[in-house]
């Protein structure tokens, strides 16, 4: 897929090492339990991958148009088990540090909409993260979703300061008459 600066893709070998260095960044990953080290990144990057073959959408690598230089992950992922909204989807984003503040996670995610209501024929989608990124809350705003409600994230320790989750939703678009 493509938008106005962005190219959502399948993702390439060639990803791996870029992934893995935004995935070791503290800083990136600061609203997760830790930062991945290689083998964790290449895991997690084998399993995204997977999700294409299986459910024919998922999380797309990101790369800028003109540059073509992969800047991170936008798509669509099946909700968590456990959390309010299980057995939906979720769109998700995760950009390296260099890719912030220039709308990127905004538009792509925009476009990942786009297929899952077009597409895909979601009836709705959900975005959860941590209550303290309000960045990413800011992105589920600007996409047109709303909020929902505050949970506990059953997979994160009772004593985390990243426990208590925010949960958006959005639901497809009334066919016009």
């Amino acid at each position: 897929m493509r938008t106005a600066r962005l190219v959502l893709r399948r993702w390439r070998a060639s990803d791996r090492d870029p992934f893995a260095v935004m995935n070791a960044d503290p800083e990136v990953m600061r609203y997760f339990p830790a930062p991945l080290d290689r083998t964790a990144s290449d895991a997690l990057a084998e399993r995204i991958d997977g999700r294409f073959d299986a459910l024919g959408y998922g999380l797309w690598a990101l790369e800028v148009a003109e540059s073509r230089d992969f800047i991170g992950f936008t798509g669509l992922n099946p909700m968590p088990e456990g959390v309010p909204g299980e057995g939906g989807v979720e769109v998700g984003w995760r950009l390296a540090a260099q890719a912030w503040g220039h709308g990127y996670a905004t538009e792509a995610a925009r476009a990942a909409l786009t297929f899952g209501f077009d597409v895909a024929g979601l009836p709705e989608i959900h975005s959860i993260t941590a209550v303290a990124n309000l960045a990413s809350q800011r992105v589920m705003q600007r996409i047109g979703m709303t909020y929902a409600d505050e949970f506990d994230h059953p997979k994160l320790a009772s004593d985390s300061p990243l426990r208590r989750h925010v949960r958006y939703t959005i639901t497809a678009p009334s066919p016009p008459r």
